[in-house]
């Protein structure tokens, strides 16, 4: 049997990576933080397709919360063979608009909350008999050109980093891997998306002149998931259309 967590696994890239997961005979374990309902269309989205899951609420960037959801998912699961950090929001303020508490807000959420459900959870990954965590970062971690405040492309590149740094400390039984997208049409983005005209002028920055769908990012978590990338780690896979190749 296999087992995966995903944090915010209620909608966008989080709900398409339970499904594909689900897809391919894991129990499918998942978070949310706001939206039960959401939460609980997913989860018959999963049994639906014949498999097991369950979802868990959780504040990525307390400490508490997180120990909480850790102690939930122990009792019911003997080990995680994957654990997907993919809980995060979006900032679009500029450097001078951006506030001590919105710079706060987005690195408590993106990059320590990545480390804290990693440190966390920690305990069943090394129980499982292989294991591997992927992070949700952005190509905006990469490159100062992406829309996205300074507070966002810095929290992306720490997760880019954490990655990095990981895939050393817990090699050989854990690989830990990163994938990042460029504009994704999920409710984060559907705001800026939802201009016709802005969403042609987003869709002509990437040489396939199109937008990711969260199918899109699924496949490349569920690849460097399990043993087709069982020789990479530390890695982050561009999952972008070629943005950066502008």
């Amino acid at each position: 049997m296999s087992f995966v967590f995903i944090t915010g696994g209620d909608r966008g890239i989080g709900r398409a990576a339970a499904i594909k997961f689900a897809k391919n005979n894991f129990d499918v374990i998942f978070s949310y933080y706001r939206d039960e309902g959401s939460a609980q269309l997913t989860l018959e989205e999963i049994k639906s397709i014949g498999a097991r899951g369950f979802y868990v609420r959780l504040d990525v960037s307390s400490y508490d919360s997180v120990v909480e959801a850790y102690k939930l998912v122990e009792s019911k699961v003997p080990y995680l063979n994957v654990l997907v950090n993919n809980a995060g929001i979006l900032s679009t303020s500029s450097f001078e608009e951006l506030s001590f508490e919105e710079w706060n807000r987005i690195i408590s959420i993106n990059l320590t909350g990545v480390f804290i459900v990693t440190k966390v959870f920690l305990p069943l990954l090394k129980k499982a008999p292989w294991a591997s965590i992927v992070n949700v970062a952005s190509i905006a971690g990469q490159s100062g050109h992406v829309r996205g405040s300074v507070a966002y492309v810095a929290s992306k590149a720490g997760v880019i980093g954490l990655t990095r740094r990981l895939a050393v400390e817990l090699a050989p039984h854990i690989r830990v891997n990163a994938v990042a997208p460029s504009f994704v049409d999920t409710d984060m983005t559907r705001d800026i998306l939802s201009n016709p005209e802005e969403r042609m002028r987003i869709a002509n920055l990437h040489p396939l002149r199109d937008i990711a769908k969260p199918e899109d990012i699924a496949e490349a978590i569920f690849f460097l998931s399990t043993n087709a990338s069982r020789f990479i780690t530390g890695h982050t896979l561009n999952v972008n259309g070629g943005r950066l190749t502008i």
